[in-house]
């Protein structure tokens, strides 16, 4: 039977997370439930993008991901089924799945919410599940909606380059406080091109070179390294790098926000990386 994963901005201090679990299974007792996480915060975008495109990756073919992720920002008729990379997603159509899969899915259609259906999250879950059920004995995607034609893709975790120089976002900070920036290997390999860097952090502290594991500098000092998911993280080892260095998650409202005051502020967002010829 299907195996499910649940993403949620639900919390843990009350009963939703449970009862999504108990409506799934109602509709077929024996479906398989696995939690990646029910504490993303609302609203961030980049954020949610980075933990459901990871997930996606450490999952056997035909699994299915629904994300319980700002279901309620617009008011809309459908919700929306991808199949993507051989995976399952189910989702609001809120620009969550255009802004977490690395190019267009395979298929995409619009799931009807029937008129009169109470727009509530046990509600969209029931619906949910009843199109799990129909696509695991084998039905075809098509048969539940319209295509989605009118999504656009664009990928949040992209960086912003300037001559020698990038600009990467803070996208997620661990419960280490580890700061997880927007570049992965690959690309910063790529614009580096064998050539000296340099990280530049609050305060004109610098770091110029990529460390294996946070045991390669002493307790206390600063290191940048690529996680196991392969994206860039400044560190400290033994301490708090989002706090000692002065960075935060980046919020999509940063560029309407006046340079004078982002030349005052105490917490930075992003962070510059420049190449040395």
């Amino acid at each position: 039977m299907a195996l499910i994963t649940l993403t949620s901005d639900l919390g843990l201090q009350n009963y939703l997370a449970g009862s999504v679990k108990g409506q799934l299974w109602k509709i077929h007792p024996d479906f398989r439930i696995v939690d990646i996480s029910h504490s993303v915060i609302a609203f961030n975008v980049s954020r949610a993008a980075y933990i459901c495109r990871n997930a996606l990756n450490h999952f056997p073919a035909n699994t299915f991901h629904i994300w319980l992720i700002n279901l309620f920002d617009n008011k809309q008729n459908h919700l929306l089924i991808a199949r993507h990379n051989q995976q399952y997603i189910a989702c609001a159509d809120n620009a969550l799945l255009p802004l977490t899969i690395e190019g267009k899915p395979d298929e995409v259609i619009m799931l009807p919410i029937p008129e009169g259906t109470p727009k509530n999250l046990i509600e969209y879950t029931r619906l949910f599940g009843e199109a799990i059920l129909h696509i695991s004995e084998g039905k075809p995607l098509t048969t539940l909606g319209a295509n989605a034609s009118h999504l656009k893709y664009n990928d949040p975790l992209s960086v912003r380059t300037s001559g020698n120089s990038l600009e990467a976002k803070v996208i997620f900070i661990d419960s280490y406080e580890n700061v997880i920036l927007n570049i992965h290997r690959t690309q910063f390999e790529t614009l580096r091109n064998g050539r000296k860097f340099q990280i530049v952090l609050k305060g004109n502290e610098t770091i110029n070179r990529i460390s294996d594991s946070y045991a390669d500098v002493p307790e206390g000092e600063k290191l940048a390294l690529f996680n196991a998911s392969g994206y860039m993280e400044i560190a400290i080892n033994k301490g708090n790098a989002s706090g000692l260095l002065g960075l935060q998650l980046y919020s999509d409202t940063q560029d309407n926000i006046s340079p004078n005051f982002l030349s005052r502020r105490l917490m930075y967002q992003t962070v510059i990386i420049e190449f040395i010829d």
